[in-house]
């Protein structure tokens, strides 16, 4: 099987639905593969129960499609994936599904890329040929678990934060958070809750914020400098929380939207975690030494015995193992090598969406440019 198209967009979570969308407004001719059975499968099919999204719906919403005005001002995930239903239908997105892509390379004499993807639902291994190509598969293409020494040797439960739903299953048993981003103090929040034993380890230094702090700061971006807005939302972070370092969370130096803007690391977006610090409903851990059985070692010298853990600990690209050639566009982590807003587009037709560590808003930049870019190289043809 061999298929020609304009534009081939790997990948069908929100960076690849949106750049489609974008694309078929200027009616250029797109096709979508996606290696699970559904479009946006992270949030349709991994993402806990209680998640909400963490910045206002304003910053949250896809091109072309603002979030209806009764929606909450922090969308939970129920109504984001009921938004992205209407999306696709709305603007007729229609991905290909259970396509792994295996590779993509682009044909120098043709001038065009070849995509090869295994079909797998017939075994088949189907080809196509397209003048652009668009990375959507994006950062969180594939859970990550550290490497541990001992875990193999843990007899408990052990999975990634994209397979836990609830803390249901958990009941009281002693369970560790690995990883102190949002996911991680939010399913520490959700396990306190439903009774579980809860420990999280907070291996670096991280920024606490909620969620009104958070849209305030991104409100003040628009007027202020950086540095000034930083300032400011520490000033009132200190007000709301204290000093959390005597509970085991030490801040940055440098302040939360200059880290985030710089690094991609978003401070965390308190739903409730620290006060059960506080009262010492979760346990604060250090990093993780070593695990010998069902004792786990940490670097300050404690001990302690556990009967799960959920690794917290992020995802990783995977672009790296079926692009064969991408001009210098992606890093040996496969991600992208200039900072936004540079980082979307490389020569021959090769571009990224959803690699910007700016969330929604940032893909939603990105499709926006991929496909006026993509229709002002095809109309001047």
């Amino acid at each position: 099987m061999k298929q020609e198209t304009i534009v081939m967009i790997v990948g069908a979570g929100p960076a690849g639905i949106a750049t489609s969308a974008c694309l078929n407004l200027l009616s250029i001719p797109n096709i979508v593969l996606e290696r699970e059975d559904c479009y946006a499968s992270l949030w349709q099919k991994k993402a806990y129960d209680r998640l909400k999204l963490h910045l206002a719906k304003n910053f949250c919403q896809l091109p072309h499609m603002p979030f209806p005005l009764s929606a909450p001002t922090f969308v939970p995930k129920n109504m984001f994936v009921q938004y992205l239903k209407n999306y696709v239908y709305h603007f007729n997105v229609d991905p290909l599904y259970q396509r792994s892509v295996e590779s993509a390379w682009y044909d120098k004499s043709a001038q065009k890329w070849v995509v090869t993807a295994q079909n797998n639902v017939s075994g088949l291994v189907e080809e196509y040929v397209s003048e652009c190509l668009v990375v959507a598969t994006g950062e969180n293409s594939e859970g990550f678990i550290p490497n541990v020494y001992g875990l193999d040797t843990f007899k408990g439960l052990v999975i990634h934060s994209s397979e836990y739903e609830n803390g249901k299953t958990f009941g009281d048993k002693d369970t560790l958070v690995v990883g102190a981003g949002n996911s991680g103090m939010e399913i520490a929040y959700d396990l306190c809750n439903w009774g579980a034993q809860t420990s999280v380890v907070v291996r670096s230094p991280i920024h606490v914020l909620n969620k009104e702090l958070v849209q305030l700061g991104m409100y003040f971006l628009k007027y202020i400098r950086c540095t000034i807005v930083d300032k400011m939302v520490l000033v009132l972070s200190n007000l709301l929380y204290g000093d959390l370092g005597r509970f085991g969370i030490q801040r940055p130096l440098k302040g939360p939207f200059l880290l985030k803007k710089e690094t991609g690391r978003s401070p965390v977006i308190d739903v409730g975690t620290i006060s059960k610090i506080k009262t010492g409903d979760i346990k604060v851990m250090t990093s993780i030494k070593d695990i010998q059985g069902d004792i786990i070692k940490f670097t300050n010298g404690q001990e302690k015995q556990f009967d799960a853990i959920v690794f917290a600990t992020g995802f990783k690209s995977t672009v790296r193992k079926w692009l064969k050639e991408d001009g210098g566009l992606f890093n040996e982590k496969g991600m992208p090598k200039h900072k936004s807003p540079n980082h979307w587009k490389e020569e021959n037709g090769l571009y990224c969406v959803g690699f910007a560590s700016a969330g929604l808003f940032g893909i939603s930049n990105d499709a926006k440019n991929i496909a006026n870019d993509i229709f002002r190289i095809v109309d001047g043809k």
